[in-house]
């Protein structure tokens, strides 16, 4: 996907506003701006950000129609792919969890220049996160799936969407976790990466142990 065809798919997914588009361009400015004193993304990603990072995270959204109502919590945010982008293009109230100082800083910079009033960051561990009944739940680049479910499942409950981009070892994350979780999952191809792929799930919880004999 070129640049061109990102921004051509943005448009026609989304019916992007003036507005939106002006705080996707200044998002992008600002992110790549900051490279140059922590690194945010891959440089190799630079040239083609709009395709790597923008609609990479913005398609989240597309499997995402059908959640609760409620708020989207985006996991390991970092350089706030995909959250800030579902906070540009979405009306959902976005919590982005951080733990890393710099990046948090960033986060908080990023939501008050573009002025996403639905838009918040906890600055903290995952694990320290109240426990909440999350609508969707989205983690880029944050743990491999055990960890990840394990870290996170006081934020859900048996309605909660997951949408995890996992790359190319999607289904060797899943079968890892069967084991000891369960739930609905199942893989959807990614329009920006034809060898990587999104795990969607519902009704995750671990898999019930059996007492011991007496």
């Amino acid at each position: 996907m070129t640049e061109d065809e990102a921004r051509a798919w943005l448009d026609s997914q989304f019916d992007v506003s003036r507005e939106t588009w002006d705080r996707l361009e200044r998002y992008v400015a600002i992110l790549l701006a900051a490279m140059d004193e922590q690194n945010l993304i891959a440089r190799s990603t630079r040239p083609h950000v709009w395709a790597r990072h923008i609609v990479d995270s913005a398609q989240l959204l597309r499997h995402a129609e059908d959640a609760e109502e409620g708020d989207w919590y985006d996991l390991g945010s970092g350089a706030g792919l995909p959250g800030i982008v579902i906070a540009c293009l979405s009306t959902r109230p976005v919590m982005m969890v951080e733990s890393r100082r710099k990046r948090i800083e960033f986060l908080d910079g990023v939501i008050d220049e573009l002025g996403l009033k639905r838009a918040h960051v906890f600055g903290g561990r995952v694990e320290a996160v109240p426990p909440t009944a999350a609508a969707v739940i989205s983690a880029r680049a944050y743990a491999p799936l055990p960890k990840l479910l394990s870290s996170a499942a006081h934020l859900a409950n048996e309605k909660t969407l997951w949408v995890l981009p996992k790359g190319r070892n999607a289904q060797n994350e899943l079968e890892a976790v069967r084991p000891s979780w369960q739930g609905d999952f199942h893989m959807e191809a990614s329009v920006t990466d034809a060898d990587s792929a999104i795990l969607i799930a519902r009704s995750v919880k671990p898999v019930a142990r059996r007492k011991g004999r007496a």
